[in-house]
């Protein structure tokens, strides 16, 4: 079994920077109490005042959590989330932000994911992220191309480029654990984007398997894989088009993160590589609310930041 106790102190002590003084809500689901316990446990040493959230695993990313879960958040100095289902996109994360709490979600994690993204040097990841974030701030258009036919250009219009660096010290800060992205949600979008790395259902495809999807005027119109495309009808059904917002476009700055392991939480923040989601990006400096938020990642692409390419962070 994985020693869950030292990416929990990193977590605790350098990413969060848990003080003595302060309160700590950790909020985990039936399938990942150990890594909850865990986080826990190295909080509850470093301070008196931290609870322990346990509730049952969300039905879908992005699902908003039982009220106590939700009160729990916000009622904390600092929020750490080890859940099946992600919690990063949801409200109730949001408010708890608003409200001047900070934490960080960790979907989809697992023990080796934690072991394995914990241990990454987070002072260097920032660093990648203020340099990636020299090369996109400002920027009127990026597009995406690769030898599988992603051909795509996102137009950031007055939406900010945020960074995710793992380093929450300050009150309202947010990130997720393991980090190392910059990320923005474009005013809109367009184009062809064919995944070849991780998505889910499907985890880390198959070397001859990819997701092709459409988009135009800021909306994904066809999606050529069937479970994925279910998902995001169901979604509809829901909220209508919003569903089939394209919700963002990151970059992976994790040095550490030298190969994908099938975990999107992980997968998405590898060096070289860039994602894009459909769905909600409320949470993450766009208007558009939805009850998922489905992340697909592109291996090797080019990156033009209006019309000249960028060297993406290398491994």
């Amino acid at each position: 079994m994985p020693d869950l106790q030292s990416p929990a102190e990193t977590a605790i002590q350098d990413c969060l920077a848990v003080g003595s003084d302060e309160s700590v809500a950790v909020v985990t689901d039936d399938e990942r109490l150990p890594i909850g316990e865990a986080l826990y446990d190295v909080a509850s040493e470093v301070t008196a005042d931290a609870t322990l959230v346990r509730y049952q695993p969300g039905d879908q990313h992005g699902a908003e959590p039982p009220a106590p879960v939700s009160g729990a958040m916000a009622d904390s100095d600092v929020f750490v989330a080890p859940t099946t289902k992600s919690l990063s996109h949801t409200r109730a994360r949001s408010r708890a932000c608003d409200d001047g709490a900070r934490g960080a979600t960790l979907p989809g994690i697992t023990e080796d994911v934690f072991t394995t993204g914990l241990g990454a040097d987070y002072e260097s990841i920032a660093r990648e992220c203020e340099q990636m974030l020299d090369h996109v701030a400002g920027a009127e258009e990026i597009r995406i191309e690769t030898e599988l036919g992603t051909d795509f250009t996102v137009r950031p219009g007055e939406r900010s480029w945020n960074a995710d660096t793992g380093l929450v010290h300050e009150a309202g800060d947010f990130s997720n654990l393991p980090a190392g992205e910059v990320f923005v949600s474009p005013e809109t979008a367009e184009g062809t984007y064919v995944v070849d790395g991780t998505m889910m259902p499907h985890g880390l495809l198959e070397d001859d398997q990819t997701l092709r999807f459409e988009v135009d005027d800021g909306y994904v119109t066809e999606i050529s894989d069937p479970e994925i495309r279910e998902q995001v009808e169901t979604a509809a059904a829901e909220v209508g088009d919003a569903a089939y917002n394209l919700a963002e476009l990151g970059i992976g700055t994790n040095l550490a993160v030298d190969s994908l392991v099938g975990s999107v939480l992980l997968d998405e923040k590898a060096a070289g590589t860039i994602h894009i989601a459909i769905g909600d990006d409320a949470g993450i400096g766009g208007d558009t609310e939805a009850p998922l938020h489905l992340d697909g990642i592109v291996r090797d692409p080019t990156v033009y930041v209006d019309g000249e390419p960028i060297e993406l962070p290398s491994p």
